[in-house]
């Protein structure tokens, strides 16, 4: 799956790749992750932007780590939704 490889990235500190990917993806987690992106790169009117195209209120702090954890919790929750 495009995305989990796109968190794959921004967990390695490449967000330049996994926003390669995200920009692709308009899912509502797709928006989430874009939001991420623009988060760790300093962008934060473009970050507030995805965040509101994904149906979130953007952190207070920005803590890339617990969204990137709670970002992976929703797409093996959504992922496991999915399956038979």
């Amino acid at each position: 799956m495009a995305l989990g490889t796109a968190i794959r990235y921004l967990k390695q500190g490449d967000w330049q790749r996994a926003h390669e990917i995200v920009q692709a993806d308009e899912s509502t987690l797709g928006c989430w992750a874009h939001g991420i992106v623009h988060m760790i790169e300093g962008d934060i009117g473009n970050a507030r932007y995805w965040y509101r195209r994904a149906h979130r209120v953007y952190p207070t702090t920005a803590d890339t780590a617990s969204e990137l954890a709670a970002l992976t919790q929703a797409l093996k929750d959504a992922t496991a939704k999915d399956s038979p």
